[in-house]
């Protein structure tokens, strides 16, 4: 090789990192922008103000900012979320209640929950003044409705009483809560959360908890597979962070949270959503939050939880340990970064 061919590249070479030096900033980003992988959350039904935490941080670049293009897949009654992230097909997934996450663990489905979005279950039942419902002894000798898929949760606040299954009348009901209006039932049972449905009842009725009852569950797990928390820890950790820091933007700032939903969602009906998301917020946030950080669990109450449904007999293949339910790695690599607040 000749001195001047060495010249020659040596001089090529400065002069691209004197070209690459002066790149403008914004052409840097978008290359960097590039290098974004797609995560998809599995939700358990259609979006709504479930997601108004993923729709702020989506909308201010958190998730960007993490290397992540998050796509929210849609749920619904024909979609079984777990057996899509278990199967590897999506990477994270979120059910309504802790028990489903449970009941997984024990048919040795391999998924994990990494983080909790409710600290408090808003699962409730509701009564009207004419025929109060207060605690649950007063259930007895009431007509129940409930929806199809929560028999579980009132035989679990029965069996936390003692009170006798045959001793009320359950009757299987939609989501519509006219059949406490019309008398067809004394109770009926939802999420304190579905503020629009629940309207048609009154400022005056009365609401008993599923957790004030004793029965504590969580609300709107994350879970992904063993396999990607083993192996994908830091995307896992980058999604988390940018969720938390989502959720405490729609903590602080509802009303611009509730326009980045609705931008999201242009189905949903913005005053709706906003009287909905002022109570969800109380459910996502709590000392549990403020102690730790939003998306915290405690292990302690995931046990309390499967030792119940385990009376219960809801295991036919036999309880589940509790590590094999949930696991603490992601929230531990995230420990400084989630917002704390309660």
């Amino acid at each position: 090789m000749t001195d001047k061919t060495r010249l020659s590249r040596r001089t090529v070479l400065k002069g691209a990192l004197a070209g690459l030096a002066m790149t403008p900033a914004w052409a840097r980003f978008a290359h960097a922008q590039s290098k974004t992988t797609t995560v998809n959350l599995q939700l358990g039904w259609l979006a709504n103000n479930n997601q108004l935490g993923e729709a702020c941080a989506k909308n201010l670049g958190y998730y960007e900012e993490e290397g992540i293009n998050l796509v929210i897949q849609p749920g619904g009654p024909n979609i079984d979320g777990v057996a899509v992230v278990a199967s590897g097909r999506h990477e994270i997934g979120q059910v309504s209640s802790s028990p489903s996450l449970m009941l997984a663990a024990s048919q040795k489905i391999p998924v994990k929950c990494i983080a909790v979005g409710v600290q408090e279950h808003p699962y409730a039942y509701f009564s009207l003044p004419r025929n109060p419902v207060r605690r649950p002894q007063d259930l007895i000798g009431k007509k129940v409705g409930i929806q199809a898929t929560a028999r579980v949760l009132l035989n679990a606040l029965l069996k936390k009483h003692n009170i006798s299954e045959k001793d009320l009348q359950i009757v299987v009901i939609g989501s519509d809560m006219s059949p406490l209006l019309t008398g067809q039932v004394d109770v009926v049972s939802g999420w304190v959360t579905n503020t629009t449905s629940l309207k048609p009842l009154g400022p005056d009725r009365i609401d008993l908890r599923l957790w004030d009852a004793g029965v504590r569950l969580y609300a709107l797990p994350y879970y992904s597979t063993q396999s990607l928390i083993e192996k994908k820890p830091d995307m896992l950790a980058g999604f988390l962070r940018a969720t938390a820091k989502g959720w405490a933007y729609a903590h602080a700032n509802t009303e611009k949270a509730v326009d980045f939903l609705v931008k999201e969602y242009p189905n949903l009906v913005r005053a709706d959503e906003l009287e909905a998301s002022q109570t969800f917020l109380k459910f996502a946030f709590n000392g549990a939050t403020k102690a730790n950080g939003w998306g915290t669990f405690d292990k302690a109450l995931w046990q309390e939880q499967i030792s119940l449904y385990d009376e219960l007999k809801q295991f036919a293949a036999g309880a589940p340990k509790v590590d094999d339910v949930v696991t603490t790695a992601i929230l531990e690599r995230t420990a400084d970064t989630r917002p704390k607040i309660g």
